[in-house]
């Protein structure tokens, strides 16, 4: 729909169960993986590929991992032959890092592909360097009629399902990256760090599933060094890197970054770890999390670090990422009548109000790790997400929810629409105030799509209080179902140019797409 150019050519939340490697060396296929290790002789090597986050207008922040001490240089230019390049300098990268770092690229042109290329220098021999390595992506566009289209999903490595060399490794990535889009926003478990990644795991059929190994797999990730090995594990493969190189990301966490269904101040009763106290847990993984991911709002002080933000597309888009995590309760059955802390934190919840209220783009997507009107159980009796289950007037969580709606509406805030992953299902839900509980709040829809590379799950309940319709679902009749059973899913937004329409669509791996939906703008509820 958008003016573009043509494409180019068990439980869910919990970890298969099994005995540890019986050894942590390494079993890393070259038809699948070849992102070396470490070799000090030579060169600096950035075979671990480059990325590129949070891209504007103007703006782009662009990712490399050294596999030594070197010195990180960003090249520019409007076309492949680098002709007229623009030089970036970039830091130091070394063992604080992980060997990773970032650069920022500023005064970008609007809605133009830009190539780059990163080159690794020998910090005391700036001569001495290593094989550039290329990637590019599109700026967001200065005008309306440009049009935008984008990608999410989310959900990787989890359930003991990880990279299957006899498939090909993560495919999907490959299918996502044909489709061109310009960013891809990944919905939270990039990673699984408490989920151990066995070699084989038979399959009910009587299959075996293949993966590949690494040692900081072999356990739950509880230092830092075991946490960096996770985000590491997925740059194995070949798909992600050749996409990471094509489309930019916009990337947020849920909780398998750290830990299954974790909340801060969580005392853990896991007999996996010796590391009981989940707040030390999530300071590690999020100093992982910023090592291996461009997002600019990580790379600030540490006391002005976040990962709720906005990121502007263009006047056709906003993106308001959330961090449903960090800030919430304690998991409960969510029963409580007064609830000012919430999914969000108080903070974050006027943060969210402000800045949707300050948007002028066309369309504002409310990036959530977490479903609305889902419920998402924990244990036996506590919530995990917002939906508790009681279809009556908000309560617990749900009453911070219902306070946001009631902004949305009360100032004709339009163009809202919610995404998330998190069920590892794919599924349409449309919210009327005719049919909930709780009526102070304009229409509109959520859109589930995942997992990427995960176990597949039954469709969840649904919580009446703000009137959910399940317009569309598919999803598996049975729990953890692998990805050699069932097709893994994401979904597709295209925002055309000229009509400003707003089309969704639920896509499977292989092509099919399995809902489309057609919103209008300028519209409080739809």
């Amino acid at each position: 729909m958008s003016n573009r150019p043509p494409v180019p050519s068990p439980a869910r939340r919990t970890v298969l169960r099994g005995s540890l490697l019986a050894s942590a060396a390494v079993a890393v296929p070259t038809a699948i993986t070849t992102a070396p290790a470490f070799a000090l002789s030579g060169r600096p090597s950035a075979s671990w590929g480059v990325q590129v986050g949070d891209v504007t207008t103007s703006s782009a922040l662009v990712w490399v991992r050294s596999d030594r001490p070197a010195r990180m240089v960003v090249e520019t230019s409007a076309t492949e032959s680098f002709r007229r390049a623009r030089t970036w300098h970039g830091p130091l990268v070394d063992a604080g890092t992980d060997f990773t770092g970032t650069t920022p690229l500023y005064g970008l042109p609007a809605g133009e592909r830009v190539h780059y290329r990163v080159t690794l220098s020998d910090p005391h021999d700036p001569r001495r360097t290593g094989k550039p390595v290329h990637g590019s992506f599109r700026t967001a566009p200065a005008r309306r009629r440009d049009g935008v289209r984008f990608l999410w999903s989310g959900d990787i490595a989890g359930q003991g399902w990880g990279i299957n060399p006899d498939i090909g490794g993560y495919r999907v990535y490959d299918e996502m990256r044909r489709l061109d889009p310009d960013f891809f926003l990944c919905s939270g478990d990039n990673i699984y760090a408490d989920g151990v990644i066995e070699p084989s795991v038979t399959l009910p059929d009587g299959r075996i599933w293949r993966n590949v190994t690494t040692p900081e797999k072999s356990k739950v990730a509880e230092t830092l060094d075991e946490y960096r090995g996770n985000f590491r594990y997925n740059l194995l493969d070949d798909n992600l890197r050749a996409f990471n190189a094509q489309v930019p990301s916009i990337i947020q966490w849920d909780d398998h970054e750290v830990r299954n269904n974790w909340y801060p101040g969580q005392i853990l009763d896991d007999v996996r770890y010796t590391e009981k106290n989940v707040d030390r847990l999530a300071a590690r993984s999020m100093q992982a999390f910023r090592e291996y991911f461009p997002v600019p709002t990580l790379q600030s002080s540490p006391a002005e670090r976040r990962m709720h933000r906005v990121v502007r597309h263009g006047p056709l888009l906003d993106v308001f990422v959330l961090d449903m995590r960090s800030f919430r309760n304690a998991n409960s059955p969510g029963r409580q009548a007064d609830d000012a802390t919430g999914i969000l934190g108080a903070e974050q919840l006027s943060w969210l109000k402000r800045e949707l209220s300050r948007s002028r783009a066309v369309w504002k997507v409310i990036a959530a790790d977490m479903p609305l009107g889902l419920v998402v159980p924990d244990g036996a009796t506590d919530i995990e997400a917002v939906a508790q289950g009681d279809p009556g007037a908000p309560l617990g969580r749900e009453l911070q929810i219902a306070e946001l709606l009631r902004h949305i509406k009360h100032r004709r805030i339009t163009g809202t629409v919610w995404l998330t992953a998190d069920v590892h299902y794919t599924s349409a839900q449309h919210y009327a105030p005719e049919r909930a509980a709780f009526k102070d709040f304009a229409p509109f829809w959520e859109f589930v799509s995942g997992p990427l590379a995960a176990g597949g799950f039954p469709a969840n309940a649904l919580d009446g209080t703000f009137g959910p319709e399940r317009v569309f679902v598919r999803a598996p009749d049975r729990a953890n179902v692998s990805p050699m059973e069932s097709p893994q899913f994401f979904g597709e937004v295209d925002i055309d140019g000229g009509s400003g329409e707003l089309t969704v669509r639920l896509r499977a791996q292989g092509g099919a797409v399995l809902f489309s939906k057609v919103l209008q703008p300028g519209r409080t509820g739809q």
